[in-house]
């Protein structure tokens, strides 16, 4: 297996894990220090953006029933009741419940760079950032995926950045437990800190250091 470099020349490796080149890596992408406070906000404003919020109860205007009043309005000996659907009877709306809503906020556009950057820096300076020259497999081949992950000696959860056009790479990474395979369009904060290694295509790292140039 071919070693990794502490420096900003990262190490290219081929799918049997074998070093073919060396990539100059942009220092102000992987060579900074970690913004923790950032990569917390952009984290949790990820994680609120994927609530579903859909909790819901009925209130009174919603729950089956009413109509006439229950029964008549004086002579009963007891207090007076509008309708079946109030709160204080069995089976009436609820007050105060909660209605779907949406925990989604916003967070500002140079700190998601900034925290993509130190997701980055934080993988690099852990040595748990690989490059492969291509995902060059003939075929969609799970089995070759597998042997690709031990040649790089990766275990744990792993992210896969790949481009759109590397197909077979998706269908080969898909089905591994504990491996998540994503398009670099797609790439973001959350996903790219948590796993234990984070594995780029080279077509992808040039996308990614485009965008955050």
């Amino acid at each position: 297996m071919a070693t990794k470099s502490t420096s900003m020349k990262q190490t290219i490796t081929d799918l049997a894990g074998e070093k073919v080149g060396t990539h100059q890596l942009d220092e102000t992408i992987f060579g900074i220090a970690p913004n923790i406070h950032v990569l917390h906000e952009v984290c949790r404003a990820q994680q609120a953006a994927r609530r579903a919020g859909t909790h819901d109860t009925k209130t009174r205007g919603e729950v089956s029933g009413g109509g006439k009043k229950p029964f008549r309005q004086k002579g009963t000996g007891r207090a007076r009741q509008g309708t079946t659907r109030a709160p204080q009877n069995k089976g009436g709306g609820v007050v105060f419940g909660p209605h779907p809503k949406s925990y989604a906020f916003k967070v500002n556009g140079k700190e998601v760079k900034l925290a993509l950057r130190s997701a980055l820096s934080a993988k690099h300076a852990e040595d748990m950032f690989f490059v492969v020259d291509s995902f060059d497999f003939e075929k969609p081949s799970t089995k070759e995926a597998i042997k690709f992950l031990e040649a790089i000696d990766v275990k744990g959860r792993v992210t896969i950045v790949i481009t759109d056009d590397e197909v077979n790479a998706f269908l080969s990474f898909r089905n591994i437990p504990r491996v998540r395979v994503m398009d670099v369009a797609d790439a973001n904060t959350y996903d790219f800190i948590d796993n234990k290694a984070l594995v780029f295509s080279k077509a992808a790292l040039s996308r990614i250091e485009e965008v955050l140039q």
